[in-house]
């Protein structure tokens, strides 16, 4: 190894201390005492379950992401990428091809390697806590449909990048950032129709008071949509969530069907009339400035690096593929990956607080707000006293003692 490796592996550390740091503070965290807000929801018994889950969770979460450290450690510092890379190499293709053979295999093992966790995740965690239900058919199924998607879609993207770095490399970066611009923006589109049935099933909400509210709140607010769909999360979980999806006239509203069936048409309303504030507040396009303005930025770094030597050295690779150099930028990239990550987590609790609050004085049912948000987290077995470093590293959505005390505190002035 050089100093260039070690420096690789104490990036790949550093990110991996804070998480671990951030799991431990949060498990300790844990109290016994049930919120007032709670008491008429959570049960001792109920409660004790919510805090085994997270500490399973956490332990889970300590062991895998150990061993996937050691994994890593032991690919780099062996040469793995050597072999790798003979491999794509041996077919004879050009440097497209090569590049697709080379990150395509890497992902693919990445992917495989991850399938024990996610059984595990599934088939005994979830299933220990009532979570679950899955069968084994459709978790296989679901695995094959996500690769060839996702393979085929990085694909895609990594042949075009590729392309810009090797025949015009003084602008690379920018041209990957608009085609990145343009495909993001495709798939924010093609998504609800092309790629999410091949997973769940979406049907109409059938007419009743459900729709009936949801469609007179929308009008009120003037806000177009698509249509109201169901969607049969119960084929694989017991948790409960309500989202959006497209753009303008084509945005859907989708409700998972045991959401649906755990709520109060009222409750259900001020669910969707968060989720409605944060179209209307312009949450959702500044989100996805702020994820431009980050893929160019990473991409503009990448430019910056790739043609370095000891990019190459540090990975112990022999020689200097540029598809090489794209994969290993992401391994140096993670802390500053981590960073945003943050920065965007914190605007998120910001919005999701505005969010909130658009719901409680547009709809005027902070009850209904308060009991929805409680009855998702008791029955998501949700960890009501997360660790303050726990919320600011990882956490979009701010703790649920804090959601309720700022609704509470705007209803008093309605």
């Amino acid at each position: 190894m050089n100093i260039y490796t070690y420096i690789v592996l104490s990036f790949v550390g550093l990110v991996y201390l804070v998480q671990t740091i951030s799991e431990l503070l949060n498990v300790k965290n844990i109290t016994t005492n049930i919120p007032k807000e709670f008491e008429d929801y959570f049960d001792k018994a109920k409660y004790e379950k919510s805090q085994k889950y997270l500490k399973t969770n956490t332990t889970f979460s300590l062991v895998s992401s150990s061993i996937t450290l050691i994994i890593k450690i032991v690919f780099i510092v062996l040469g793995g990428f050597n072999y790798v890379n003979d491999f794509a190499v041996s077919f004879g293709f050009g440097n497209i091809v090569t590049g697709l053979i080379f990150a395509n295999t890497l992902l693919l093992v990445s992917e495989i390697i991850k399938i024990p966790f996610s059984l595990y995740s599934v088939f005994v965690i979830e299933e220990k806590f009532d979570f679950n239900r899955m069968s084994l058919k459709t978790f296989i199924s679901d695995w094959i449909k996500s690769q060839i998607i996702t393979l085929s879609i990085f694909s895609i993207m990594f042949s075009l990048i590729l392309w810009f770095f090797t025949n015009v490399p003084n602008l690379a970066w920018f041209y990957a950032f608009i085609t990145a611009i343009i495909f993001q923006l495709f798939l924010t589109f093609i998504a609800p129709i092309a790629i999410m049935p091949l997973f769940n099933k979406y049907t109409p909400l059938e007419n009743g008071q459900l729709k009936t509210s949801i469609e007179d709140y929308a009008k009120k607010e003037n806000f177009k949509m698509k249509g109201l769909f169901k969607m049969d999360n119960s084929k694989r979980s017991n948790k409960s969530n309500a989202f959006f999806t497209g753009f303008g006239k084509y945005r859907r509203i989708v409700l998972f069907d045991t959401l649906i069936q755990k709520h109060t048409v009222e409750e259900l309303t001020s669910i969707l009339a968060h989720e409605m504030g944060h179209f209307k507040l312009g949450h959702i396009i500044k989100h996805m400035i702020f994820s431009f303005v980050s893929t160019g930025l990473m991409l503009y770094i990448l430019s910056v690096f790739v043609n370095e030597a000891w990019l190459y050295k540090a990975f112990l690779l022999n020689s200097q593929p540029i598809y090489a150099g794209m994969v290993f930028f992401a391994f140096l990239y993670s802390p500053i990956s981590l960073i945003l990550s943050v920065i965007s987590s914190y605007f998120s609790r910001k919005h999701e607080f505005e969010a909130d609050a658009y719901a409680v004085t547009t709809y005027k049912h902070p009850a209904d707000m308060t009991n929805a948000l409680k009855k998702l987290s008791v029955d998501n077995l949700s960890n009501l006293y997360p660790h303050k470093f726990k919320v600011f590293l990882e956490y979009s959505h701010p703790p649920i003692l804090e959601r309720i005390k700022a609704i509470n505190n705007i209803s008093q002035k309605l």
